[in-house]
């Protein structure tokens, strides 16, 4: 089963690993940060390790995008990204797992202070869950 692991974040610069950027997790104590970037890194170790880890990128700053809507028949292009959102795409993993169960599981290590994190089924193998 497929899985889009989506992290929301507003880190101030725009960073990655946002979290080194986020105000809530630099806030941690050291020793707690550490820990936690650790768990991360093992995660992702794992996964890909058990061939779970299809992919996965870092996004850009939300300021460089480019918002395309239909208006008049036509495309109308613009500057992004939406003005009223407080958090914004930061990433994301594709991961193909077994079951609902292990994505959460595999989910929890990716979220943490200041951010959040969506888990969201493919409709690749998943269209009964759609």
């Amino acid at each position: 089963m497929k899985y889009v692991i989506l992290i929301h974040s507003n880190p101030r610069p725009w960073g990655h690993p946002t979290g080194e950027f986020v105000a809530e997790h630099q806030a941690l104590p050291a020793e707690q940060r550490r820990a936690l970037n650790d768990g991360f890194e093992a995660v992702l170790t794992e996964l890909s390790e058990r061939g779970e880890l299809v992919g996965g990128e870092a996004l850009a700053d939300p300021r460089s995008a480019r918002l395309y809507r239909w208006e008049g028949g036509q495309p109308l292009v613009t500057d992004g990204p939406y003005a009223e959102a407080k958090e914004h795409l930061a990433g994301f993993f594709l991961i193909d797992v077994e079951s609902q169960e292990r994505a959460e599981e595999v989910v929890r290590h990716f979220s943490g202070p200041g951010e959040t994190v969506e888990l969201r089924p493919t409709m690749s193998g998943n269209a009964e869950d759609a």
